[in-house]
């Protein structure tokens, strides 16, 4: 009975949350969908005026740069594959020029323990690029600098560092024509709420300290060879064919995109899983039957003309004692007998 109980409730709530989808949206979903049907995705811009503290400052935002322009078909690819709009598409507009046109101030914020970057843009200059464009609503992502105070652990966990430290942080905001921000993030209506860290740019340098025999950890800046690598690691797409993205991204996207999934397509519908490379298996030579030993073969009767003897031999007839004749001069009427064998000990 207490098993069937425990099925019985793990049904309930997997019912419960597929069936009942949750709202991300600053109103009724159904009121979204019904108002934005036509998404546009702006190229995703960086803030190089924000928190960036990283000594080459200027390389690293011409990097970001070049990352966001090789990744934003994939969070294009991956909204329209999730949600339920008639079109979703990429703005051709340089990037910088965009931002600089339309960006009004930024602000920093802590809300319910979140800290992030909020971005409030220009009202007419937005309507007029949704109203050039033919669009519903106005997908605006900034990557920008952040500086918090963390602890940070060392890698096996038996040292932290509590300091201050520089991050690279995405906000994001769903824009319609009169301004109202109908989405954001990160966003604040998740029944949990979490805000990913796009890259750390700074790290304690526990293995420095150690092999100088100090307490005193220094917090370092990654290198810009090390960024590259970090936002070079890619895995292939799941919404195109062909196609690969960035695994720094696509984490972000990923996030994002679990909040804007239309219900009727809560597992992403026909969205491809990333594949791993499967072992090949070599085919082994099937063994080689071993030939079955040969019985024993049964010796031939051998017919001969000789009696066979019988079987039943008689037992062997023990002799009597041997009686030796008493040698001359023993006593008269004694037999010596002849020696016994006595058995082993």
């Amino acid at each position: 009975m207490t098993r069937f109980s425990l099925f019985l409730l793990l049904t309930l709530v997997t019912l419960s949350s597929v069936g009942c989808s949750h709202n991300y949206y600053n109103i009724p979903r159904e009121t979204y969908e019904q108002k934005v049907r036509t998404l546009g995705v702006a190229p995703i811009f960086v803030d190089a005026d924000s928190d960036i503290r990283h000594p080459e400052r200027d390389t690293l935002v011409a990097l970001l740069k070049d990352f966001n322009r090789k990744n934003e078909a994939e969070l294009v690819a991956g909204i329209k594959n999730a949600g339920n709009y008639f079109s979703v598409a990429l703005l051709n507009d340089d990037a910088d020029k965009l931002f600089s046109n339309i960006f009004f101030r930024r602000e920093k914020r802590d809300d319910a323990g979140i800290i992030y970057n909020k971005y409030f843009y220009k009202g007419p200059e937005i309507r007029d690029i949704i109203s050039k464009n033919s669009l519903d609503a106005l997908l605006l992502l900034v990557v920008s600098g952040i500086t918090t105070r963390e602890n940070v652990y060392s890698s096996n966990l038996l040292s932290k560092l509590d300091s201050d430290y520089n991050y690279l942080i995405v906000s994001g905001q769903i824009i319609d024509a009169e301004g109202n921000v109908l989405w954001e993030f990160p966003n604040f209506r998740q029944r949990r709420l979490t805000y990913p860290k796009f890259l750390a740019l700074q790290y304690p340098d526990f293995d420095e300290a150690a092999a100088n025999e100090t307490d005193k950890v220094e917090v370092k800046f990654r290198t810009i060879p090390g960024i590259n690598r970090f936002l070079g690691k890619s895995s292939p797409s799941s919404f195109r064919s062909k196609g690969s993205v960035s695994d720094a991204y696509s984490a972000i996207f990923d996030d994002m995109i679990s909040m804007l999934r239309h219900p009727s397509n809560p597992f992403g519908g026909d969205k491809k899983e990333k594949t791993q490379p499967q072992p090949q298996l070599q085919n082994q030579p099937a063994p080689e039957r071993q030939p079955q030993p040969a019985p024993p073969a049964q010796p031939t009767p051998v017919k001969s003309d000789v009696p066979v003897p019988s079987r039943n031999v008689p037992p062997p007839k023990i002799d009597a004692p041997v009686t030796i004749p008493s040698p001359p001069g023993s006593p008269a009427g004694e037999s010596i007998n002849s020696p016994t064998i006595a058995p082993a000990n």
